[in-house]
């Protein structure tokens, strides 16, 4: 009897083994049916996984005797296929699916963090390319995400490039912007400048965001969200394309791009080149720019993929300021004060231009079944600024700029030699110029302990050194413009240091014209700098880290992450020059060196330690239901234009590491025709500084409050319904309560870097502004043939409060929903389904709904003031685009 139950012992064990050991398969596009490189193949349950070859190729080993691959790629529907043996499952098909993000082959796949990847799920909307193409029309990249809860989006008014995109009631400089998973908020002060990023609607293959804690393993200030831009990397088929797109206001873009493929020695080559231009919706907003993007690809080896990719979007574009409402209802809703004609020809004080080129080198590197790691070296060069007035501006009784006086004054000054600020008169048009180089390495080595536990590490170098100065870009008749030089004492007074030429002469002779493509490659000599001129060198070093268990029913992760951030600054203008260093003026004299004044242009060196932790639970109760809750702390560093005191070299000791604890829950629901997710809030913000901007007496000023506290709490809900195969719904809602807490101090700035004020102001129970803490929306697609398509969205706002800072009392403006319409016109070219011919337009805000989107004030009403539906017209913000429409026609080859 033993041995019988020995030998039968021994049999299952044999029949196991043998069970265990390889399966093989391939992955196939069901559009196509041509092979998926890159799709991620999975054993459920567990992290064991691996991705599919050049060919749609898959080997992955697996320790169990049966059990179920999960099939997965960017872009289309997941398949899950059983398996009771090792050996070929065949061929694996897989559906595209529109409403994920389109399938391509992303690179640095352990640096992007999509929560497609992710077995514990998050607050998460993701926007395929398909959507961009279709629904961008002439707007910025943001507008793609206002159909999902918490985003608004408003400023689009100021002109190409100015919209301000606010999460969960959280400025842009709170939420994290990656491109392929690289940071790109501004290191300076964390702000988002998205004419630099126009480009973006071209490259894009996807933007996913995660709202609150996200999964980002970086120490990145994803406090109201993260958003990530997944461009376009290699392709692996050849092709290509052609657009064209028109639009209201003299718009007009055309683009192409095509794909070499990839050879069979590895290699292949993706590039594209576009050119928009177009009057702006608002008077004097004329912009123009172009787009290019290369990508080279190389893959050796199964092992090794290698992706090199340049980008970039030089641009310019007239600027539209906030301005009274009153001023609007006189003049029109379209009415822009920051330009004006000289003998008959447009010319405009306010224009932003610049050209960024963004380069980065990836690498993948597949170490073993059970270990990889990602690699990007990055790097970018910003070049460019905007302009403004300096001097003694001129207006015309509308308001505009009166550059036929202003040229005529400008020649009466003493033998037409030149103009000089404050003292003999005279006006330019300068440019406030911001250079900067930007370097940086994010690696990330990923490795599975074991089937459920899987662990990543790795760190986030960058390294930053930006140039800030002004420099003449029109004389207007002056052929010279001279400056003192200002100095500040250790109280930050301003002082003059003598006469005119006593300390130093600053006498401009050069001009400098506006223009992206120029500036990136014009140089800038310090004798023809005006104003003010200053760097700042900025390094980071950051370790991050992240364990997730996963099982069928159960996920868990932690991440934790710790950063070194160095600052220092360089003053060339308002600090003692060599002279003044030696003891004497620049004229050669024995006058002392003012009080207070610290020879050289070096400021004190200040390092600031911060660090987060995140950890999060998830439970799936069955195939339909799923609950996660999720947690993190941010002790996160102070922005470098907030450490440095009142624009000088002395450091600002009210500023302290930022303290933002959040808690999240959330419910998930999916079935085959509809699916819902609810999502609850709750995030506390110390020790943080607030920035707003108004004009004020025809002057641009800046507010900063100074260790501010917020609360916001909301609830989101997001659904999609699809009741028949041809029609689908989307909906949203979100509301939420976002107020500040205690007291600040705060200072008022002008454009000149002038203190204004420096108080403490009690806010406590202010609302915070800027974004509708109310609102929600619905819309539908519905696929009339094979060729017709229609859909259609609408929102509504509610709860929106100006946009002031920190105050006690804030001001609500009027609720307004919008209806947005589009219609797409397919023709098939050729059988393999990959030429197309496809006709899209747009109608956005179809019933011209008049809407202020944003107030920079908070004047309330008083007896006898007049009235724009309950606001007094006094305040000053802007009103929203009117009915706009574009279209397009593209070829796909």
């Amino acid at each position: 009897m033993k041995k019988m139950y020995f030998a039968l012992a021994a049999f299952l064990m044999t029949v196991t083994a043998f069970s265990q050991g390889p399966i093989t398969g391939t992955v196939l596009d069901g559009d196509t049916n041509t092979p998926l490189p890159g799709a991620t193949v999975m054993v459920k349950g567990t992290t064991n996984g691996t991705s599919t070859d050049f060919d749609g190729n898959f080997t992955i080993n697996t320790s169990s005797a049966s059990g179920t691959l999960v099939v997965s790629y960017i872009g289309f529907n997941s398949k899950q296929i059983a398996f009771t043996a090792s050996g070929s499952i065949g061929s694996v098909v897989l559906e595209p699916n529109a409403e994920e993000l389109e399938g391509v082959v992303v690179v640095g796949r352990g640096i992007i963090d999509l929560a497609s990847d992710r077995q514990t799920p998050i607050a998460v909307s993701s926007i395929p390319v398909e959507i961009i193409q279709e629904k961008i029309g002439t707007q910025d990249i943001t507008m793609t995400l206002v159909n999902t809860p918490s985003v608004y989006v408003s400023g689009q008014a100021g002109g190409f490039g100015d919209s301000d995109m606010r999460v969960r009631g959280f400025e842009q400089d709170n939420t994290a912007f990656l491109l392929n998973g690289q940071p790109i908020n501004g290191m300076e002060d964390g702000k988002m400048y998205w004419s630099n990023w126009s480009g973006l609607n071209d490259i894009a293959s996807g933007v996913q965001i995660q709202r609150g804690l996200g999964s980002s393993k970086l120490a990145i200030s994803s406090v109201g969200g993260t958003v990530n831009f997944v461009t376009k990397a290699t392709e692996m088929n050849e092709g290509g394309f052609g657009y064209a797109t028109v639009a209201n206001d003299n718009y007009i873009k055309t683009s192409a791009g095509y794909n070499t493929g990839v050879s069979e020695k590895g290699w292949g080559l993706s590039v594209m080149l576009s050119h928009w231009q177009g009057d702006g919706y608002n008077e004097g907003n004329f912009g123009e720019g172009q787009t290019y993007f290369i990508s080279a690809g190389f893959r050796p080896n199964e092992k090794h993929g290698f992706n090199l990719l340049l980008t970039g979007a030089p641009q310019f574009h007239d600027q539209n300021f906030t301005k009274s409402i009153a001023d609007y209802q006189q003049y029109g809703l379209r009415y822009n004060n920051n330009w004006g004609t000289y003998n008959g020809v447009y010319k405009t004080e306010r224009r932003n231009f610049y050209h960024k080129p963004v380069a980065n080198l990836n690498w993948d590197f597949t170490i073993s079944d059970k270990s990889n790691l990602s690699t990007v070296l990055y790097a970018s060069w910003g070049n460019g600024g905007g302009t403004g007035d300096r001097g003694n501006r001129i207006r015309t009784a509308e308001g505009r700029i009166d550059y036929d006086a202003i040229y005529a004054a400008n020649g009466e000054i003493e033998n037409g030699a030149g103009g000089y600020f404050t003292a003999g008169g005279g006006y330019v048009t300068r440019s406030s110029m911001n250079l900067h180089s930007w370097y940086g390495l994010i690696t990330n080595f990923e490795t599975k302990i074991t089937d459920e536990l899987s662990w990543n590490v790795g760190f986030d170098l960058r390294t930053y050194y930006g140039k800030h100065f002004r420099v003449v870009s029109d004389f207007h008749g002056l052929n010279s413009w001279a400056e003192t030089v200002r100095l500040r004492d250790q109280n930050n007074n301003h002082e003059r240091y003598g006469t005119f030429g006593t300390y130093k002469n600053v006498l401009a002779t050069e001009s400098f014209r506006p223009s992206g493509w120029a500036a990136a490659f014009d140089s800038y000599p310090e004798e023809q700098k005006i104003a003010y001129s200053n760097d700042e060198r900025i390094s980071y070093g950051g370790l991050f880290t992240q364990l997730e268990y996963a099982t069928d029913n159960m996920s868990a992760f932690f991440q934790g992450s710790v950063s070194n951030q160095n600052h220092q600054r360089f003053d060339y203008f308002q600090y003692a020059d060599q002279a003044l260093i030696d003891g004497t003026s620049s004229q050669g004299t024995d006058e002392p060196i003012p009080a207070g004044i610290t020879p050289g242009t070096d400021s004190e060196k200040v390092d600031n330690l911060g660090y987060n932790a995140k950890a999060g639970l998830s439970y799936k109760v069955s195939e339909a239901h799923a609950f996660y809750v999720n947690t993190g702390y941010y002790n996160r560093q102070p922005y470098h234009d907030n450490i440095y005191l009142n624009f000088t070299n002395q450091v600002n000791p009210l500023t302290e590491n930022e303290k933002i604890f959040g808690l999240e829950a959330g419910y998930g629901f999916k079935s085959s025709m509809f699916s819902a997710n609810v999502n609850l809030y709750r995030t506390s913000w110390n020790d943080r500084v607030v920035s707003s901007s108004n004009i004020v007496d025809d002057v641009l000023q800046f507010t900063t409050n100074f260790g501010t506290e917020q609360l916001h709490s909301g609830v989101e809900v997001d659904f999609k319904l699809k009741p028949i195969a041809d029609l689908s719904i989307n909906g949203q809602f979100s509301v939420g309560n976002w107020e500040y807490k205690g007291e600040a101090t705060t200072q008022v700035a002008d454009e000149d870097r002038n203190i204004l004020s420096f108080e403490t102001v009690d806010y406590d129970g202010g609302k915070v502004g800027g974004a509708a803490q109310l609102s929600g929306g619905i819309g539908f697609a519905y696929k009339i043939n094979q060729k017709f398509s229609i859909d259609s969205d609408w929102r509504y706002y509610d709860n929106l409060y100006s946009d002031v800072g920190a105050v006690k009392e804030n001001l609500k403006l009027p609720s307004y929903n919008l209806l947005d319409a589009g219609i797409t016109f397919r023709v098939p070219l050729g059988a393999d389904k990959l030429k197309q011919l496809k006709i899209r337009g747009n109608i956005n805000n179809l019933l011209d709904t008049e809407y202020l989107s944003t107030l920079t004030t908070a004047n309330f009403a008083e007896a006898g003031d007049e009235l724009y539906k309950g606001i007094a017209v006094s305040n000053q913000g802007y009103f929203g685009w009117g009915r706009t429409w574009n279209v397009t026609l593209r070829y796909e080859f």
